[in-house]
């Protein structure tokens, strides 16, 4: 079952997303007069920093309903493969925010990254690293072998560490400037429920039936974890940043 998106479920369970790129936007550093990729951009809430910081801007995403969002921010944003990128020698800079962790085709993401950007071009992104999510991803596996539902609807993510990822940007002709991991331990502010809405709502279609039971039990095993005494959810968050250099005169 394929992962869908909602532009208003988004808002109303996920904002956190785009309000924790700040980061990442910084190690961009986006100038006036730059031509920017943002890869994955939504709907189009941080990719509007990139067009005030003076930059000219295109966004790819795989949702419509998302990108539809970001056109009406009066963003160019266009439904479009991350792992079938068509763009070459075009970009300044390729910016990506919690987006890569969606494209399990990593390698095929890199290399489009690779081509988009003109030599000397930057690749600064932030996703999901090794860790993300665990204690979450621990439980539907759980639940998935105890129901018989497929594991991979528990775990559908591409979760690197920086060294896994480091080898692929450096082997495709990439220099690596920054990598790290990042815990940031995030408040669901609409509860795990929210949450599974928004990020894993096929799991919970497979299940079919007997979804609300197995809701009740994710939450019964991940509160003594990730739910305080006042009942707010915190996600077991860790982000990999990076930024990388195309080589100068690379192919």
């Amino acid at each position: 079952m394929q992962q869908t998106w909602s532009s208003y479920t988004y808002e109303r369970n996920a904002r956190f997303v785009s309000d924790l790129g700040t980061g990442v936007f910084q190690l961009l550093a986006p100038k006036a007069g730059e031509r920017i990729l943002d890869l994955g951009c939504g709907d189009g809430a941080l990719t509007e920093k990139l067009v005030a910081a003076g930059a000219t801007v295109v966004g790819i995403d795989s949702s419509a309903d998302l990108v539809a969002s970001a056109c009406a921010r009066g963003i160019d944003a266009r439904v479009g493969d991350g792992e079938a990128l068509a763009f070459a020698n075009e970009f300044d800079a390729v910016f990506s925010n919690a987006a890569l962790h969606w494209m399990t085709g990593a390698q095929k993401v890199v290399d489009g990254v690779y081509r988009a950007l003109r030599p000397g071009g930057r690749f600064a992104a932030e996703f999901g690293g090794h860790g993300n999510v665990a204690a979450i991803v621990t439980a539907l596996t759980a639940l998935a072998r105890q129901h018989g539902i497929d594991e991979a609807l528990a775990h559908p993510w591409f979760f690197p560490t920086p060294d896994e990822y480091a080898e692929m940007l450096e082997a495709r002709g990439f220099v690596v400037d920054q990598i790290e991991l990042i815990p940031r331990p995030t408040p669901l502010p609409t509860g795990l429920r929210g949450w599974i809405e928004t990020f894993r709502a096929p799991f919970f279609r497979a299940a079919g039936e007997r979804a609300p039971a197995l809701l009740d039990e994710l939450e019964a095993v991940l509160a003594p974890a990730l739910r305080d005494g006042k009942g707010t959810w915190t996600a077991d968050y860790v982000r990999l940043r990076v930024l990388a250099q195309r080589r100068e005169g690379a192919a």
